[in-house]
């Protein structure tokens, strides 16, 4: 285990890769990490599990798709954190850029279980990268 602090700001500098997170940290079963947003992600659900989103700088939007169909789209901004429910539809975007902190178990794909249509060529689906 790497015993030394990690600064966000300086590790969100390493990369520029939007949707593309990075695992900063480890924590018992589960990974911190970070990612620049821009654009919109792709609508996907985490069946087993809950996201955790923390906004680092910027404005990150998330659509919610209920079990009725209906939406709704929750507004965060820096500072602001949000837990999307497991089983939730959810599609994460930034209309003009934003830089988050996520807290998953380790594993967790990007893209989750399931997704609607096609991953666009920005969102990396994937568990995480190493950081550089």
């Amino acid at each position: 285990m790497d015993m030394k602090p990690v600064n966000l700001t300086e590790a969100l500098a390493t990369f520029d890769d939007v949707y593309s997170p990075r695992i900063v940290a480890g924590v018992n079963d589960y990974e911190v990490r970070i990612a620049h947003a821009a654009g919109d992600h792709v609508w996907h659900v985490h069946e087993d599990t809950d996201e955790f989103f923390l906004v680092l700088d910027g404005r990150f939007d998330i659509a919610l798709r209920g079990a009725d169909g209906t939406e709704r789209t929750v507004e965060l901004r820096r500072g602001d954190v949000f837990v999307v429910p497991k089983g939730t539809e959810h599609k994460p975007s930034a209309p003009n850029g934003a830089s988050i902190l996520m807290f998953e178990p380790s594993g967790t794909l990007s893209t989750g279980d399931r997704h609607e249509g096609e991953i666009p060529h920005h969102v990396d689906s994937t568990t995480g990268h190493a950081l550089s």
